[in-house]
This record gives C-alpha cells, sequence and structure tokens, in this order.
C-alpha cells in the first residue's frame, strides 16, 4: 500500500444515500465494506464525519440559534453518524473505537494522542467524534488537526464528486479537472478543497490531500494503492 495510516474525511450528506435526512444504513455498511478492505491490506485508518445529514451549525443563525449552541449541536450530528458507522464496522468484525472531543463516557473515549495511536497500531479503526470539541471549527478542521496529531500519511476526503474541478461538475459540465496541485496552486485558482483554516493546518504541516470519488466501488482501495484516483494536493 502507498500509505501506512491515513485519515479518512467524510462529509454527514453522504451518509444519507439517496435520502434527503437522516442516514441511509446501506450507504453506511457500503463504506464500512470499503474501510474493512483497508483494515485487511494493513493500512492503519482512522475516520472523521461531518454532521450536515443531520445538523449543520452553520445555520443556526439563520434559525435563530445561537451560532456557539449551533455548533455544539453540530459536533453532537457528528458523534451520531460516528456511531451508525461504528455499529456498520463491528458487524463486518473490525475492532474500532470511538473517541470523543467531548466527554461522553457511556458511548466514547476521551481523545488522547497516545491512545488513538496506540489503538492505530493494533489494528482497530479509530473514528473521531465531536469535531475538535469547540464551537466554529468545522470537521474539515478536525481532520486536519487529527490528522496532523496522529502523524498521518494522508489525509483522503471521500466525497460524491472525482476530484477538484475548476467549477461545479454538477452544474457545468465544462469543468475541468486537477491531476494534481500544490497547495499554493489551490489558493492561488480559489479551489474549495477544504475550508481555509483545515487548509492551511495541511499546507504547513505539508499534509497531502487527496479528494476522490468514496461512493464508487474499490476507489478507496485504489487510492491507497496509489492510483491515480481523484486529485491530490501536496507541497
Amino acid at each position: 500500500m502507498q500509505y501506512k495510516r491515513i485519515l479518512l474525511k467524510l462529509s454527514g450528506e453522504s451518509l444519507m444515500g439517496n435520502k434527503q435526512f437522516g442516514i441511509d444504513a446501506d450507504m453506511v455498511m457500503q463504506y464500512a465494506e470499503e474501510i474493512k478492505k483497508a483494515v485487511e491490506a494493513g493500512v492503519q485508518v482512522a475516520v472523521v464525519i461531518g454532521g450536515g445529514n443531520i445538523f449543520r451549525g452553520i445555520q443556526a443563525t439563520a434559525n435563530g440559534i445561537d451560532r456557539v449552541q449551533g455548533d455544539y449541536m453540530g459536533m453532537l450530528a457528528t458523534v451520531i453518524n460516528s456511531m451508525a458507522l461504528q455499529s456498520g464496522l463491528e458487524k463486518l468484525g473490525v475492532y474500532t473505537r470511538l473517541l470523543s472531543a467531548i466527554e461522553m463516557k457511556e458511548i466514547a473515549e476521551p481523545f488522547i494522542k497516545r491512545r488513538a495511536v496506540r489503538h492505530l497500531e493494533k489494528g482497530r479503526v479509530v473514528i473521531f467524534g465531536a469535531g475538535t470539541g469547540n464551537p466554529y471549527f468545522t470537521t474539515d478542521t478536525a481532520a486536519a488537526l487529527r490528522a496532523t496529531e496522529i502523524e498521518a500519511d494522508v489525509i483522503l476526503k471521500g466525497t460524491r464528486v472525482d476530484g477538484i474541478y475548476d467549477a461545479d461538475p454538477e452544474k457545468n459540465p465544462e469543468a475541468k479537472k486537477f491531476a494534481k496541485l500544490t497547495f499554493d496552486e489551490a489558493l492561488s485558482k480559489k479551489l474549495n478543497v477544504m475550508d481555509l483554516t483545515a487548509f492551511t493546518l495541511c499546507r504547513e504541516n505539508k499534509l497531502p490531500i487527496i479528494v476522490f470519488d468514496m461512493n464508487k466501488n474499490g476507489n478507496l482501495a485504489k487510492v491507497l494503492a496509489g492510483d491515480a484516483i481523484g486529485t491530490i494536493v501536496n507541497a
């Protein structure tokens, strides 16, 4: 495998499948099967999932909810998604640990870097819930932060699009796809790879980002094998 330790970033919306809201059990199991193959190939896998299929903190202000309160609600949504993925993985016989940035000892361990690394070394899938534990930070930032802390080789951002384009490919069929980009090129072209805080953290720590279509069976394994899938952003 091209990478020994990865952080897989999944959006909450991806768990909806064809639904308009909530969690599609079939999609959870599809992701769980892809992750299981990676673990069986000897890759250490950590996961961060968004919560947009349930609640987005940024929506709070528009609905009259305090932004800080809304962000904490969004963090709890990520924990729900994390528990769903954990359940799916355990159904397939994959050992997992859910680590939360917010203490909730009945369902998750507190995030401790050394504990997370030890779980990974033992072949367990580590799922990081509740973002960074702080308001005003997205799950993209949580992914960049946790990946840096556990010294991951790469962030794999699994989306429903097969890479980074110069325009929205779902709206513009003429959009151009990039195979490779440097951090500086992505910034100068104003490409929306991750939010700026997360992107800057990756850039400063020379942590590569690969954006790929996670919904296509086998793509995760291909990325891990070094195949030219999606778009890679590096130094």
